[in-house]
């Protein structure tokens, strides 16, 4: 028994069907050719064709950003000393408050101490000066001695109570240069690195930090802008002035380096007041929360600026085609003849133009030009035969 004979009736029956249906394929092909060659023409390329719709949409435009704590404080010394101890590990989160860093205390001990005895000695000669002043007063009212000699007691006084103010407030230099000894962090935040280890020598004046303590809660991520992208951030918002043109703009998404999206968003606050010549841009500042702490000071990104349409006309880019730096697309006209047309582009997404000018809404528009290159290319005047794409069906093949 042959291989043929062992298939099922309903299969033979498909198998039949196939015949059939190539059967009519060529005799509709061998009447379409002898119709053609009866009147001496080819007959119209069948093309897909779409029309042009008005769509709500949005845009990105991304900016090359940096991320820094909304603080980045350097801890520096306030004293002269050996570390006696490190309190904290890099990249650790702190506390405001918490210690960080331990310096010897014991030479600012004996400081306050010796601050402490100059202060009781200073005391002791006031109340001693105060003593002589009180004994003289009621002998200069008696007359019994000069009224000189109680003025130079009274000088005498002064000068040792302002010894003693003197003396108090180096007790007070003394305890504050003793608590410097401890270096608490400033606020909450990420610890950075921590270049010094236990037993260093570390002084006011020295170079470098002792490390940098980021505070995280809320992010700041600056970005410039080129002269171009300035000046039409000019048009593109109300406003007076550029502040206020800033208080206009949407939030804005973080993109992060690995292309992920951060997930809160963020507003643009401030920008500076002039341009960098070096480079031709002017610097924007954006603000991110942080509460997670997902964003670290120092790590980079893209700032991602969305401009919202409430309807636009939209064009797919693979209806479209290139020629001295303008871009075009087939229309179709009456009696389904080609004619080109350029559009202006008012924003753009992967797939798809935003087109201000060129083309009106219900226009038909040749929707592939690679099409083209199979039949030779397409001119103005060419008769096409349309075949309609909804745009629906376009849309969930290649959305917006």
């Amino acid at each position: 028994m042959t291989r043929t004979q062992l298939l099922p009736p309903f299969l033979w029956s498909l198998r039949a069907a196939g015949r059939s249906l190539v059967v009519i394929f060529l005799l509709n092909s061998c009447k379409e050719k002898s119709e053609a060659a009866g009147t001496g023409a080819m007959p119209p390329p069948s093309l897909p064709v779409i029309t042009a719709v008005a769509l709500p949409a949005t845009t990105y435009q991304d900016f090359t950003a940096s991320v820094q704590g909304k603080r980045d404080v350097e801890i520096r010394p306030q004293v002269d000393g050996y570390l006696t101890a490190i309190e904290v590990d890099e990249g650790a989160y702190v506390h405001k408050g918490q210690p960080l860093f331990l310096i010897d205390r014991k030479p600012f001990e004996e400081q306050l101490n010796n601050a402490r005895a100059a202060l009781a000695a200073a005391q002791a000669s006031m109340e001693n000066a105060q003593i002589n002043v009180d004994k003289l007063k009621p002998l200069v009212e008696h007359n019994v001695v000069s009224d000189v000699q109680l003025k130079s007691a009274q000088a005498a006084y002064n000068n040792a109570k302002a010894a003693a103010d003197q003396a108090q407030s180096a007790v007070g230099t003394a305890r504050i240069n003793l608590d410097y000894t401890t270096i608490t962090a400033p606020s909450d935040g990420y610890v950075g690195t921590i270049p010094f280890k236990t037993g260093s020598l570390v002084t006011k004046g020295m170079d470098g930090a002792l490390t940098v303590v980021s505070e995280t809660k809320d992010m700041r991520v600056y970005f410039s802008m080129s002269e171009p992208d300035f000046l039409q951030f000019k048009e593109k918002y109300a406003g007076n002035t550029v502040a206020d043109k800033v208080k206009q703009m949407p939030p804005v998404q973080l993109v992060l380096a690995d292309n992920s999206v951060y997930p809160h968003p963020g507003k643009v606050e401030i920008v500076e007041g002039q341009f960098d010549k070096t480079v031709g841009a002017i610097k924007f500042r954006a603000s991110f929360p942080n509460a997670e702490g997902l964003l670290r000071s120092g790590s980079t990104g893209k700032v991602r600026i969305p401009t919202s349409y409430k309807s636009v006309l939209v064009v797919p880019q693979d209806a479209t085609f290139e020629l001295q730096g303008k871009v075009f697309v087939y229309t179709v006209a009456d009696s389904n003849k080609i004619v080109t047309k350029p559009l202006n582009i008012s924003g753009r997404t992967p797939n798809y133009y935003f087109v201000s000018d060129g083309v009106k809404l219900g226009e038909k528009i040749v929707l592939s030009s690679m099409a083209t290159t199979m039949i030779g290319g397409l001119r103005d005047g060419m008769v096409i035969a349309p075949q309609m794409i909804s745009t629906d069906s376009l849309l969930k093949a290649k959305p917006l």
